[in-house]
C-alpha cells in the first residue's frame, strides 16, 4: 500500500505557491490532506486540487501539528517565523526562501548534491535554492570533472517574477502606461521597469554587492563542493515576466575539450542543450519546462581554458516549485 503525507504550502496563493500546488498534481506526488495556508489577507480564498477547492487557511492560526511536511514559499521572513514553530511539530521543512542558515538548512538539489540529506536528521530541514543558483549550479554539475573549474563569471538577468507577483504587475502596468502615452510612476521598482534594463535587482551592501548576488556565490560553492571556487555574480533585472536567463564564463585548469563538454552537456537528464546553429530563450523554450537550457557553448576568443554559455530556466518553476516537489520526494521516498 503507497504512503500517503499530510502536507502544507505556506503562500499557496503566491505564484510559486501556486506552482507548488499544480506540480503535487501533476507528479502524483502521494499527498493525504492538502493544506493551503497564506498570510491573513489571501486566506479564505479558494485554489484547486485535484478537482476539489480548498480553502487557503491563515498562516497565525495553522496547526503544524496537522501535517507531516511543509512547503515554505512565503518569504524569508515568514520562514524565519515558522520554520522552528513547523521543526517543533515534527515536521519535515523545505524552505524556497532561503531564510534558514546553511548550517541549519542546506542547500540541496536532487540532480546536483542529493548526498547532502545523508548528514540530515529528523526532523528534516532543506533549503531549495535560489532559481539562478539552481539554473547555474545543474549545468556546472553537469560539466566533466577534468575541468577543474577555478573561476566562475556569471550576469543573471532575472524576470520580474523573482519580485512575485508584484514584480509582474508592475511590468504590466508600466508597459499599458507606456504604450498609452501615460506618464510613468514607477512604484515596485525604483526606476522605469518597462523596455528598459536595471543594473541591479535590489539595495547594494558598502562594497556594492546585492544580498542575492552574495547568495549566489554562496549557493554555488556549497552545491558544488567547491569552497574555494572563485565567484563573480552580476544580477540585473529585465523586462520579462516569466524566465531566467544567464550569461556565464568559466575558466578551467586547461583547455576546454569542446566534444567532452557537448557530451557531457548532452547526457545530463536535467539539461536541455542547444547545439551552436540555435540557442534558447527563456520565453520560447524555457517557461514551462522542467529542464535547464544551456546553448551557445563555446570557448574563448584568446584563452582556450575558458568556456562560455548561455543558461535559460523557469524561474518559477524550474527554479523553485520543481527542485521543492523532488526534494520532498526524495525525503519520502529514503527518509521520513
Amino acid at each position: 500500500m503507497i504512503r500517503t503525507f499530510d502536507i502544507a504550502v505556506i503562500g499557496a496563493t503566491g505564484s510559486v505557491g501556486e506552482a507548488l500546488v499544480q506540480l503535487l498534481e501533476e507528479r502524483e506526488f502521494p499527498v493525504a490532506n492538502l493544506h493551503l495556508v497564506a498570510s491573513g489577507e489571501s486566506a479564505g480564498r479558494s485554489l484547486s486540487f485535484k478537482g476539489k477547492n480548498l480553502r487557503v487557511r491563515d498562516v497565525e492560526t495553522f496547526d503544524f501539528t496537522n501535517v507531516r511536511l511543509v512547503f515554505l514559499a512565503a518569504g524569508s521572513k515568514v520562514t524565519q517565523k515558522y520554520a522552528d514553530q513547523a521543526a517543533a511539530a515534527g515536521c519535515a521543512v523545505i524552505d524556497l526562501a532561503s531564510g534558514l542558515p546553511a548550517a541549519q538548512a542546506p542547500r540541496v538539489i536532487p540532480e546536483v548534491n542529493p548526498e547532502a540529506l545523508e548528514r540530515l536528521q529528523a526532523p528534516y530541514l532543506l533549503t531549495s535554492p535560489s532559481a539562478p543558483g539552481i539554473a547555474l549550479a545543474a549545468v556546472l554539475a553537469a560539466l566533466p570533472a577534468q575541468l577543474a573549474i577555478q573561476r566562475v563569471t556569471v550576469t543573471a538577468c532575472l524576470a520580474v517574477s523573482s519580485r512575485g507577483r508584484e514584480g509582474v504587475s508592475e511590468l504590466a502596468r508600466q508597459t499599458a502606461e507606456l504604450l498609452n502615452g501615460r506618464a510613468l510612476e514607477p512604484q515596485l521598482f525604483d526606476r522605469q521597469m518597462a523596455f528598459n534594463l536595471l543594473a541591479q535587482v535590489e539595495p547594494t551592501d558598502s562594497a556594492g554587492h546585492a544580498a542575492l548576488e552574495r547568495q549566489i556565490a554562496s549557493e554555488l560553492k556549497e552545491l558544488l563542493a567547491l569552497p574555494d571556487l572563485q565567484v563573480a555574480v552580476t544580477c540585473i533585472q529585465v523586462p520579462v515576466f516569466f524566465g531566467d536567463s544567464l550569461s556565464v564564463s568559466l575558466q578551467a585548469a586547461s583547455a576546454i575539450e569542446l566534444e567532452q563538454v557537448y557530451a557531457s552537456l548532452d547526457a545530463a537528464p536535467a539539461l536541455e542543450w542547444v547545439e551552436l546553429d540555435d540557442y534558447p530563450t527563456a520565453v520560447g523554450d524555457a517557461v514551462g519546462q522542467d529542464v535547464v537550457y544551456v546553448g551557445r557553448v563555446r570557448a574563448g576568443l584568446d584563452d582556450p581554458a575558458e568556456l562560455n554559455l548561455w543558461i535559460a530556466s523557469d524561474n518559477v518553476r524550474k527554479g523553485a516549485a520543481l527542485n521543492a516537489v523532488q526534494l520532498a520526494e526524495l525525503l519520502i521516498k529514503h527518509y521520513l
